[in-house]
């Protein structure tokens, strides 16, 4: 099982936390079956919020697949829109680095 990432961890405490204050201050209950009752509503509410973070880097292949075509057909509309009005693309010049003939620091 991967270990969960830092942005889990922050969601899923600010969850317990908020939720147990939420509740607390709803239900205003002073038995300890009510505490115990809130306490655990909140860790599982807190679990799956923590659990449902999506993890970087591990989209599905159909994402993968619609973001390339998202990309693909948005440079397309781009490209009409330009002819549309009759621009050309322009490419900046490459400028020759002042620093090309000194030497690198590294060993």
């Amino acid at each position: 099982m991967p270990r969960p990432t830092a942005a889990q961890f922050a969601y899923g405490s600010a969850t317990v936390v908020a939720t147990t204050l939420a509740l607390l201050l709803l239900f205003r209950t002073e038995s300890g079956v009510g505490v115990a009752a809130v306490g655990t509503t909140a860790l599982i509410l807190g679990l799956l919020v923590a659990l449902r973070l999506p993890r970087p880097g591990h989209g599905t292949a159909e994402e993968a697949g619609r973001t390339a075509t998202d990309r693909s057909s948005a440079a397309a509309r781009t490209h009409h829109a330009l002819e549309g009005i009759g621009a050309r693309e322009r490419v900046p010049a490459a400028r020759p680095s002042a620093r090309a003939d000194e030497h690198s620091l590294r060993r």
